[in-house]
């Protein structure tokens, strides 16, 4: 059964589901989880979201990463929307992507190599939308235009979604270039 997009107002209690899913994470990583971060929407305090949470959790190599997750389904390999004029390596968007098994509080985790383009991007948007109320409000109006549009297409509502990401990311790049933005400590 496909889910309806529906985008909800922000929710105080999404950072301590992240931190709940992000201990299950760090048990099944042990020391191969570099660092778990809570990303995405729900990330970002005060913007309306997909009542999703987007973790990622760095490791060294997608090489040596468990296949499976207790708690979580495995999808397909997949790689991350290549923005345009990317111009690096396929590796630099590969990632294992999980979500959570039915029943289970909803959530989706991104598994990326240490150092790779895809790794940085999320922690980058993340912070972007913290520290520039603007851009985060124009791109909940984006959100919650396309869910309204289209509620049972997931499909086309991420289409048209990943080009205003790619816009709003250029300005993401420019202030991470003009304020000296580097990663921060990991959520968990």
């Amino acid at each position: 059964m496909a889910r309806t997009v529906t985008i909800v107002d922000y929710r105080k209690t999404w950072p301590a589901d992240f931190q709940d899913i992000a201990a299950g994470l760090r048990s099944a990583y042990g020391p191969a989880a570099l660092r778990i971060d809570h990303i995405g929407s729900t990330a970002v305090p005060g913007l309306a979201a997909k009542d999703v949470i987007d973790v990622q959790v760095t490791v060294p190599s997608l090489d040596d990463t468990p296949a499976a997750l207790p708690g979580f389904e495995a999808v397909p390999y997949l790689a991350d929307h290549p923005p345009p004029g990317f111009a690096g390596e396929p590796a630099d968007l590969a990632k294992r992507f999980f979500r959570a098994a039915p029943g289970a509080r909803r959530a989706h985790v991104h598994v990326r190599e240490d150092g790779r383009f895809n790794q940085r991007y999320p922690l980058l948007c993340r912070d972007y939308l913290r520290a520039t109320p603007a851009a985060a409000a124009a791109y909940v109006e984006v959100k919650r235009t396309l869910a309204t549009r289209f509620p049972d297409d997931r499909e086309t509502y991420a289409d048209l979604k990943d080009p205003v990401f790619d816009v709003l990311m250029a300005g993401a790049e420019a202030w991470a270039g003009a304020t000296g933005w580097t990663i921060g400590p990991a959520d968990a």
